[in-house]
């Protein structure tokens, strides 16, 4: 074992210095701005190569719907390439694309984005056009019924015929008793079949305005030039006014007081078991700890070929086909970790629980190992050195970090204390959240295949 410890202990040290080469020979430091309409601009000079990405963020996402019309944050986002006056119907794409680039948009739970990229000397299209729908998008009765067909069957596609994604959106419902994270980005099936066109209107006039937009702008720029650039297109949007994400009324999940268990039964080939536990993310990022120790327990039990999950259920006792480990450590909302697999043949998902649930008995009873922790931290480290080989990866940390509430200052904080992780803390966190009380089990109960024919992706599909 020793040996391996060295290697795990050299390759720490060499990922440091190319990190702290990367940031202080390659990239400068971000630039930040604010506008007097309350738009922000951050702007990331990378001059490797002749390329911008432009990266729009709302703060709003389907944490911020109401019961009725979940779904309208992605619903919006699709409409929002339907046009203005200006830039009628598909125009937006076709520019771009003429452009030579690329774009796209996401929803996502905390903040919907979107985003081109282009060679530098096209920035100024993308903010012409993106700033012209930020207040000038047209909503029609007639694009609006087209195109919420188009996200039904995203849905039906996505989800409903997907047995581990169905599995997935039901354990959510169940594992939050009221937060809105309960709800499907995507949105219930029901709620789609009765939106308006003026659901839409509503979304967008709530939401889209400039200070309560985050503008990321990464690539071969000028930060000033780009300043000039913004101002002159953005700032004569007027704000409306609402309330920034701190603002906001606490959405507070109850203490659960139990565990939860729900069995879903859909077609599918093989059973699947997901357990979720509830923890916390990062809000304080000068005095959490907690957050930092769980990602590391997650690069523990899953993420390479010897990480525990795999070793042991996988690899020595087959009791596993598959096994695996997730969690994210930012987010508006509160966390969730989750430990999920698919039995081996013959086996059946309890026995496969609890194999997983000996694992946790043993991560909280014996140590991590030095040689785990060094691993982990070299894979932790060697994930930010390739985000900052992409311009887009660097956009969107940025832009996610700064869209929940945090900032794209606390980048160099967050690897600090990840890297600061003791065995003790992992341990310790495991014992506090891994338990009953906090746990949801969901559970594929798989019904016999229907014969289908495959369905392709309906017209329109951005993402």
């Amino acid at each position: 074992m020793k040996p391996v410890y060295f290697v795990a202990r050299s390759i720490v040290s060499l990922i440091m210095i190319l990190v702290s080469g990367t940031w202080a020979a390659a990239f400068a430091s971000p630039h930040e701005y604010r506008l007097d309409n309350g738009l922000k601009l951050i702007v990331k000079e990378d001059h490797r190569s002749p390329v911008i990405v432009s990266l729009l963020m709302y703060q709003a996402g389907s944490v911020d719907e109401l019961n009725g019309v979940t779904g309208v944050a992605h619903v919006l986002e699709h409409m929002m390439f339907k046009g203005t006056e200006k830039v009628p119907g598909s125009e937006f794409s076709k520019r771009i694309a003429a452009a030579g680039g690329r774009e796209n948009a996401f929803t996502s739970r905390d903040y919907t984005g979107y985003f081109q990229q282009l060679h530098k000397d096209h920035l100024v299209l993308a903010i012409e056009l993106e700033s012209d729908r930020m207040h000038n998008l047209q909503l029609s009765g007639e694009e609006f019924a087209k195109e919420i067909n188009v996200v039904m069957e995203e849905r039906r596609l996505r989800t409903d015929d997907q047995a581990r994604s169905l599995v997935f959106e039901k354990m959510m419902a169940v594992a939050y008793q009221s937060h809105p994270y309960k709800q499907p980005v995507i949105g219930w099936m029901n709620d789609l079949e009765n939106m308006t066109v003026h659901d839409a209107q509503q979304w967008y006039d709530r939401w889209y305005a400039p200070n309560n937009a985050i503008l990321v702008i990464v690539g071969d720029v000028d930060p000033e030039d780009v300043k000039l650039l913004v101002q002159k297109h953005y700032g004569g949007i007027p704000q409306r006014p609402l309330l920034s994400i701190d603002e906001r009324k606490p959405q507070i999940e109850p203490p659960q007081l139990g565990m939860k268990r729900i069995t879903v039964k859909a077609p599918a080939e093989m059973p699947y078991l997901i357990m979720g536990y509830h923890v916390p993310v990062i809000k304080d990022i000068q005095d959490d700890w907690e957050p930092f120790a769980l990602e590391m327990l997650e690069g523990i039990m899953d993420g390479y070929t010897s990480a525990r999950l795999n070793k042991s259920l996988v690899r020595e006792l087959q009791i596993a086909n598959s096994a695996g480990a997730g969690y994210s450590a930012t987010g508006r909302g509160p966390g969730m970790f989750f430990l999920s697999g698919t039995p081996s043949p013959g086996k059946t998902v309890e026995e496969l629980e609890q194999a997983i649930r000996a694992e946790i008995r043993k991560l909280i009873e014996e140590k991590v190992t030095e040689e785990e922790l060094n691993r982990v931290r070299a894979q932790v480290i060697a994930s930010q050195v390739f985000q900052l080989d992409s311009i887009f990866a660097q956009a969107m940390q940025i832009g996610r970090l700064e869209s929940i509430g945090l900032s794209y200052k606390d980048i160099e904080i967050m690897l600090e204390k990840l890297q600061a992780v003791t065995a003790d803390q992992i341990r310790a966190v495991a014992e506090k959240y891994f338990n009953d009380d906090q746990l949801t089990v969901a559970v594929l109960d798989p019904q016999p295949l229907e014969q289908k024919k495959a369905t392709a992706e309906p017209a329109g599909l951005r993402h």
